[in-house]
């Protein structure tokens, strides 16, 4: 309870959920490792959207075997 170390950190994480609208630029996940960058998204440690649209989540599965989450947001209609 010394310099209220006591409580866990709130900004890292899964930031936007499945069927979110998000605007560009939201940021959508921030320090995990275990998603990756998938349609519409950049980033390495951040992600992030290129387009505002919808949230949804893929599995993919690697060439080693190894099954990935991918973020993706899927556009709106008329957004370029």
């Amino acid at each position: 309870m010394i310099g209220g170390f006591s409580t866990p950190k709130k900004d890292k994480g899964i930031k936007a959920s499945t069927g979110q609208t998000v605007k560009t630029g939201q940021i959508l996940i921030r320090a995990l490792n275990n998603y990756k960058a998938g349609v519409n998204v950049k980033g390495e440690g951040t992600l992030f959207a290129l387009h505002p649209g919808t949230v949804y989540f893929t599995k993919k599965k690697t060439s080693h075997g190894r099954v990935r989450t991918f973020i993706n947001v899927k556009p709106t209609k008329g957004a370029k």
